[in-house]
């Protein structure tokens, strides 16, 4: 394939599509039926991306920048992902680029494609790992604090070895993940993808309902609208919540493919706004109804605190539609990520390679190996607050604002305006300080904990 910086590559990242041409061989026979992705698909399947397991970790958020603040960051993280996709895919277009590597590869070489990778990886693991340890959380329980928050097996069954976080995060990857994540083409996962946003929204609506019920019954006090900063170091910790808002609107990577199996291919733009609008609404309707219910006792992974009794009618039956509901839904959402996760990673390895669709045995063994490298971190990992952490203040932070930032300021071709790089100058800067000093502030208080007496 020829980029638009001249560069000629066997394999691309990010990007199966039916419009390249000529195909290499066995390319054309792995997608001759696919007639094209419509809108509402192209809608579902980003929106699946991008709400995902970030949707369990906003209510925390709020716990920590107090309500005002937490749903201003919301819609302002919302604002500038959008603004972010717009320069992607306006460089995109004006080199012929036909994915994120593309672009990145026409901008700064070949360091800056496999850089883009990199990232890619980092990121697709550290949010798959999320997704295993919530189920686990919800189906086997977890411990927070010397407390043990039971799981919905548990509290059907009891607590047995089957029903343990092990065996059943193993039965969920052999029976679930594994079919799915073996499917070669995006648009397959449609309709999956309009299960779990539906799913997402029936936990959003069972917990607005719950809400409603006490707050009319005057069982819920004021919430906390603003921080509690008594000290500098209260101050560095609100910054802890930015790596979370980051990881929660990171799409960038599944655009292009997304884009590339489009009927119409002009419809990207408004596809972007729609789904951003619909899961910015899911956003804040989660992270208001989640922390006006549970207040300082939120969570870092809210579903946990959907094991005890509610104090309204049939609070045993919502618990488990809520957990239930929202672990299916990333059961569902998983492969939508692992897909964009399964080619960057061909491309970092096998570059010169045929295109990784064509060759069975490398697609085989690339997903067996992905699956069991997940999995294994997903049993070891305690918090989705320390994965969230991680992989929001570097490889998130790198492919929503920082690389679609310096691909503007760099305009090789010349067709930035001066509002699009003063806005990319905004991005790399909130994005630089915010997520330094949110390692800081997490890496401060990890000694502090460490040196503090028993």
């Amino acid at each position: 394939m020829t980029m638009g910086g001249g560069a000629t590559e066997s394999s691309e990242p990010l990007l199966p599509t039916k419009r390249e041409g000529p195909a290499a061989e066995g390319e054309e026979a792995a997608f001759h039926e696919f007639n094209g992705a419509s809108f509402p698909g192209a809608v579902f399947n980003l929106s699946t991306t991008i709400v995902g397991a970030g949707i369990m970790a906003l209510p925390a958020t709020m716990k920590v920048l107090g309500l005002v603040p937490g749903l201003v960051m919301i819609v302002l993280a919302a604002l500038l992902t959008d603004a972010s996709i717009e320069l992607l895919v306006r460089f995109s277009g004006v080199v012929g680029a036909r994915s994120y590597g593309g672009v990145m590869g026409d901008t700064f070489g070949w360091w800056g494609k496999r850089l883009l990778q990199v990232c890619v990886v980092i990121n697709n693991v550290g949010v798959m790992i999320v997704y295993m340890i919530i189920i686990g959380d919800v189906l086997s329980g977890t411990s927070s604090g010397g407390e043990h928050h039971y799981g919905v097996l548990e509290g059907w069954f009891g607590i047995h070895w089957w029903n343990g976080r092990f065996f059943v995060l193993l039965v969920t990857t052999l029976v679930v993940f594994t079919p799915l994540a073996c499917l070669k083409h995006i648009d397959s996962l449609s309709y999956t993808s309009a299960i779990s946003v539906a799913l997402a929204v029936v936990f959003v609506i069972i917990t607005a309902g719950i809400t409603i019920v006490k707050l009319i019954a005057g069982q819920i006090p004021m919430p906390k609208l603003f921080p509690a900063v008594p000290d500098l170091a209260s101050v560095w910790e609100l910054f802890t919540a930015v790596p979370v808002l980051v990881t929660a609107y990171v799409c960038h990577y599944n655009v292009h493919p997304i884009h590339n199996e489009l009927k119409d291919s002009s419809k990207i733009k408004p596809i972007v706004h729609t789904s951003l609008a619909l899961c910015s609404t899911v956003y804040i309707a989660t992270s208001f109804f989640g922390y006006l219910l549970f207040g300082e006792s939120t969570l870092s992974d809210v579903l946990a605190n959907f094991d005890s009794n509610l104090g309204i009618p049939y609070s045993s039956v919502l618990n488990d539609a809520v957990r239930v509901s929202y672990a299916v839904h990333l059961m569902l959402v998983f492969p939508m990520i692992f897909h964009a996760l399964r080619l960057n990673l061909d491309g970092l390895l096998f570059a010169s390679a045929t295109p990784l669709y064509s060759d069975n045995r490398r697609f085989g063994v690339m997903t067996a190996s992905l699956l069991l490298v997940i999995f294994s971190f997903a049993n070891f990992i305690p918090s989705i607050w320390d994965a969230f952490q991680f992989t929001g203040a570097t490889a998130a932070v790198c492919i929503g604002f920082i690389f679609p930032a310096a691909i503007t300021l760099r305009d090789r071709h010349s067709i930035a305006k001066k509002w699009d790089k003063f806005l990319a100058v905004i991005m790399i800067v909130l994005a630089v300080v915010s997520n330094v000093i949110a390692v800081y502030s997490d890496a401060y208080k990890m000694f502090h904990k460490k040196s503090a007496p028993s």
